[in-house]
This record gives structure tokens, sequence and C-alpha cells, in this order.
């Protein structure tokens, strides 16, 4: 079976999309329509300029979406996903590939995502770390048994976790994994504690604009970070990424869900190729792919 993967932040890169627009009709229109939607010009961020600008939050989201869903669109009849999943920002991208939501309404949603985590960030600062070469469970105990709020974030193969909260328990906590043996415990340049108790209020906000959206039954599954399950049914599409930004990202076994539901190729659709790399790492059987798109005549 088809599974397509749609990547998160991070995954930017200046110059991303200029290819697709200006060889593809279609992916022209759909940019122009995102800096309309988003009252700026993002295609000239993205086209020209600097990794700094691209870096800003409020940017940056948007921008990885409009990459991963414009390219999608632009795959024509070779795309035919039979399961998609997107980490952690991707999810909305993966949501709009199979049709869930209008390319329209996940842009917005997207973009209040953005601005909503920002705001959550200034509000109380707060960071994530990287974890490696240590079990799952040691983690998950070392943070419960951290003073302060810190907590597993993103589960993103095995050996590699990212933990999120308090600036001071994320320290404490570094401190106690690596004397648990952790190969690395490094704190990230991140503006906050994404996928941690921390993003309580973004969560808020964008649980009202998720409300009011109109969702759509997928035209396959999508295995969402939350649950790392297959779901089509649009409500529980709508708790479950509602509840995505202060629970942890279940990428490993979401990827390995989707493996034992029949999962024989990835193709990662957007910028990079982080996920074809989680993907191996999860499982050194499974066939790996980036999307590339046909140029137009």
């Amino acid at each position: 079976m088809n599974a397509y993967i749609f990547p998160g932040q991070g995954a930017q890169f200046t110059g991303m999309g200029l290819d697709l627009y200006e060889n593809s009709s279609e992916a022209q229109e759909l940019f122009e329509k995102a800096n309309k939607i988003l009252d700026f010009n993002i295609t000239d961020i993205m086209f020209e300029g600097t990794a700094e600008a691209l870096k800003e939050t409020k940017v940056t989201q948007p921008a990885i979406f409009l990459h991963s869903v414009i390219l999608a669109k632009s795959l024509g009849d070779s795309f035919k996903p039979e399961m998609v999943a997107g980490h952690s920002l991707g999810e909305f991208s993966a949501l709009v590939a199979s049709g869930a939501l209008t390319f329209e309404d996940g842009l917005r949603l997207v973009s209040k995502r953005a601005l909503a985590m920002q705001k959550a960030c200034e509000m109380q600062p707060s960071t994530m770390a990287a974890v490696l070469g240590l079990e799952d469970k040691v983690v998950e105990d070392i943070c419960a048994q951290t003073k302060g709020i810190v907590v597993a974030a993103n589960y993103n193969c095995p050996g590699q976790l990212v933990i999120s909260g308090e600036i001071e328990a994320v320290n404490r906590a570094c401190e106690a994994l690596k004397e648990a043996g952790a190969r690395r415990a490094l704190v990230l340049p991140v503006g906050g504690a994404f996928h941690s108790p921390m993003m309580e209020p973004a969560r808020e906000e964008l649980a009202a604009a998720i409300e009011n959206t109109v969702f759509s039954k997928p035209n396959c599954p999508i295995y969402q970070n939350v649950t790392a399950s297959a779901v089509i049914d649009e409500a529980e599409i709508k708790r479950n990424l509602i509840s995505q930004l202060t629970a942890p990202v279940r990428w490993t076994q979401s990827v390995q869900q989707m493996i034992a539901d029949g999962a024989s190729l990835f193709t990662e659709v957007g910028p990079g190729k982080v996920l074809q790399g989680l993907v191996k790492k999860i499982d050194r059987e499974a066939q790996v792919a980036g999307a590339s798109f046909e140029k137009q005549a």
C-alpha cells in the first residue's frame, strides 16, 4: 500500500517552492491565493528570503504546508494515497492532501496555529531538547520525576525522543538523562515547548477555529499523531487535531501501525528528507521515496 507522509517544522529551506511556481500554472495560482489569504507575500520569503526570515513561526508553518500541499497537487494522477500521516504541522498537509480539508481552510488553520503557538511561547519562556540513545520508558520516567513541567513530546524513532517544557525543568531533565546513559541530551534552538502543557493557551485558541471549520471524510485513513491509529471519522479527526498541540507526536508508533496495516512504500511530500530517514530507523526494511513533480509542457 502507498503511504504518503508530510514533514513538520524544521524542514524549510531558502528558495523552497520556486521550482513549483515556475513550472506549474496550478501551483502559481495556489501560491497567489495563499498570499491573499495570509495578507502578506509569503512567496517572496519562500523564494528569495533569508534562512532567518523563514524561521519565523508565522512564516515557517504556512511555508512548509504550502510546499507540501502544492507539491501533492502537482503530482496529478500519480498521487493515489492509500494512507497518509504528517509529523506535527504535517498533519494539516496530510488532511488537505486526503480531501478532509480544503486548501483554503487548511492554510487558515495553519496560520492561526502558528500565531497561537507564537503567542503561547511569548507568554512563558520554554524550550525543547533532543534525547538520543535511551529507551522511551526511561525518558518518560525521568521527565515524570523532574521538578517542573517537562514531558516527552516527539517520539521520532527508537532511541530518539524530544522532550518539552519549562526551561529549568528541561535543563534538569537533560542532566538526569545524561546520568542515565543518554548519548546526547541537547537543548534545541526552538521558540518554545511545543506538544506540552505549555501550549494550552494555543490549544484553546486553535480549538475554536477547528470547531468552526468544515471537515469532510478523507478519501483514505489518516494516522494521527495523538492516537497513532487510522482515522476516517470527521469528528474524531477534529478532536485529535485539537489535542495535538499539548499531546506528544507519536511518529514511531504511527509508522509501525501503518506498516502493520500494509504500508509498503512511504513517500515524503514536502521539503527535505527527514521523515524518510526516520521511517528507515523505525523499520530498516521499509521502502521510502521523495515526491517529485512532472514539469508541465
